[in-house]
């Protein structure tokens, strides 16, 4: 064990240094070492260019246990999830769940956030889909302009012509899943 790192000197901790690998594929459920870095994953990004290092070095970086890099980029806040990394990947590592994984370890790190308030609409996100059992983008907006103190008159013009075109309702239609739903979030919460 060792002192807690300088992105922790507002408090103390002790910490043992993981194998990043390892513990990724505990939680991903992937093998990162399969990755022979073919960039497959990084072309087909749509993300990438706002991307410090690409899906594929973030593997390569994982396989070498530089977790301090990895948790302190934005590369891992940004991902979309949308999974094409994962359909271009010839050894079918689903990258997505690396990246969500990589993100729950740097908020069990107490890592902040490599982009501004990701972890804010990471957390209301997952909230709205507990509460209502599918997501809702009107109050998911509206939350996240609140707490995060951002002006919603930047996306009036746009929200009033999604509304006016029946893209984005007012109020959320009910799922009979939303107490399964629930049920399962407090599970994995236990």
């Amino acid at each position: 064990m060792k002192a807690a790192p300088s992105h922790c000197s507002y408090h103390w901790r002790l910490y043992m240094e993981i194998n990043l690998a390892a513990e990724v594929g505990r939680i991903s459920k992937q093998q990162v070492d399969l990755c022979y870095h073919c960039h497959k994953c990084t072309s087909g990004c749509p993300i990438v260019d706002a991307m410090e290092y690409g899906p594929d070095l973030v593997l390569k970086m994982v396989s070498l246990n530089q977790q301090e890099e990895i948790f302190r980029s934005r590369d891992i806040w940004l991902c979309a999830g949308c999974y094409t990394c994962a359909t271009r990947c010839p050894n079918e590592i689903d990258i997505a769940a690396v990246m969500d994984a990589l993100r729950q370890l740097a908020v069990a790190e107490r890592y902040p956030a490599g982009v501004p308030d990701a972890l804010l609409f990471h957390r209301l996100f997952l909230g709205v889909v507990k509460r209502l059992g599918r997501s809702h983008e009107a109050a998911m907006l509206g939350l996240f302009k609140m707490l995060a103190q951002v002006p919603i008159t930047n996306d009036l013009v746009a929200g009033a012509r999604l509304f006016m075109r029946g893209k984005v309702p007012l109020l959320p239609k009910r799922t009979r899943a939303a107490p399964e739903v629930r049920r399962i979030f407090n599970e994995v919460n236990r």
